[in-house]
């Protein structure tokens, strides 16, 4: 008789642990959001991840950050490389993972019959996320690895009014140093050669005097055996010159995922720690 009571307990207990992971996974899942956006823009569907923190509330609002993924990458990139679920619970921000179409460059096509991913982020995915979810429009990042920091600074510098900061990791700064430059970029840029100025035009290294006067600063990152730290070196001389305030962390790391699963984390901190000067400069 107390063999079956024992028995029956143990059950019991065990029925009782299943379930409460069973509800502890249907919280992590309820945190976490697929988007799909038909866009006119891109002429085809964009899924997005949405992480939302495990403190989120209809009452309040949050700072969101957008996460651009590499060249070849998609949606899922970001979430294969760092727990974004475990990001968003403790910094409290929105996380937003969209879909660079493998190799958009973040860029509006000058094929007006492709995609128009520029025009596609700004008119369709932000006010959709805006409208969606509580976002501090205020309170508003966007960073990224290699393309994705190509496509994070690119939007910064050409939209400073929107973020408040940006990022990038091992970030196509130049596109003259990169090793697409003859193939997805020329597809977007026409033809590599010295005389394309818009190799030039379209390199964040050299358009950033357009945010001289607004006073914002960012962060990037770049390991020293990585392809790109040239590029990176030459961003930071750059911001030097024009007296723009950056934080740059030149480190030992290649252009790899586990690089930037380290170094994602520092770009959170950077952006927290802006909120709370902020917020200091309020008080």
């Amino acid at each position: 008789m107390k063999n079956k009571m024992c028995n029956r307990l143990i059950h019991y207990v065990s029925a009782c642990m299943v379930l409460m992971v069973v509800l502890f996974q249907g919280i992590e899942v309820k945190a976490q959001d697929l988007l799909t956006i038909r866009s006119p823009n891109l002429k085809t569907t964009d899924s997005v991840f949405v992480y939302k923190p495990s403190n989120y509330h209809a009452n309040s609002t949050y700072p969101t950050v957008f996460m651009l993924h590499g060249h070849s990458g998609n949606f899922r990139s970001w979430a294969k490389l760092v727990d974004l679920q475990a990001l968003s619970n403790e910094y409290g921000f929105i996380l937003v993972c969209p879909d660079g179409l493998k190799k958009s460059w973040y860029l509006n096509s000058p094929n007006k019959d492709s995609a128009q991913y520029e025009d596609f982020f700004f008119k369709e995915l932000l006010p959709k996320v805006n409208k969606k979810y509580q976002t501090d429009q205020a309170k508003l990042f966007v960073t990224g690895y290699s393309m994705g920091g190509y496509g994070a600074m690119y939007y910064f510098i050409k939209y400073p009014e929107v973020f408040l900061s940006a990022g990038s990791t091992s970030g196509v700064l130049n596109l003259r140093h990169s090793g697409f430059k003859k193939t997805t970029l020329a597809y977007l840029l026409g033809p590599y050669t010295e005389d394309n100025k818009l190799f030039d035009e379209y390199s964040p290294v050299n358009q950033l005097a357009a945010i001289k006067d607004t006073k914002k600063t960012l962060i990037f990152d770049c390991g020293t055996e990585d392809y790109l730290y040239k590029a990176n070196n030459q961003f930071r001389q750059n911001l030097d010159a024009l007296k723009i305030k950056a934080t740059y962390t030149s480190q030992p790391g290649a252009h790899t995922g586990g690089y930037w699963n380290k170094s994602i984390v520092g770009h959170f901190r950077f952006f927290a720690q802006l909120l709370r000067d902020k917020q200091e400069t309020i008080k």
